[in-house]
């Protein structure tokens, strides 16, 4: 927020294209983000290894739309983490 607030004056669209690039590389790369990390969260491919990059921007692309998180499973994964093959696990 404070990037958005500097660099681009409060912008719906700046700011969301930021929290999208974090999402891509934080995700992507680690399976964190900030809030992950802090809850004790990771966000891991199906079979329990780390996920790919290309599904951390698959899972970070669909979660911006915000559709999807009103879909979801039994297993309570919403449409983003069944597109990208993903599951966000306690590590703790």
């Amino acid at each position: 927020m404070l990037l958005s607030w500097w660099l681009f004056d409060f912008r719906d669209l700046a700011t969301l294209l930021l929290f999208l690039a974090g999402q891509m590389i934080a995700v992507g790369f680690t399976g964190h983000s900030i809030g992950h990390r802090t809850f004790g969260l990771q966000v891991q491919s199906m079979d329990g290894t780390a996920v790919k990059p290309l599904a951390g921007v698959i899972r970070s692309v669909l979660l911006c739309l915000v559709i999807p998180v009103f879909f979801s499973d039994t297993d309570q994964r919403g449409f983003h983490d069944r597109a990208a093959k993903s599951v966000l696990v306690n590590i703790r």
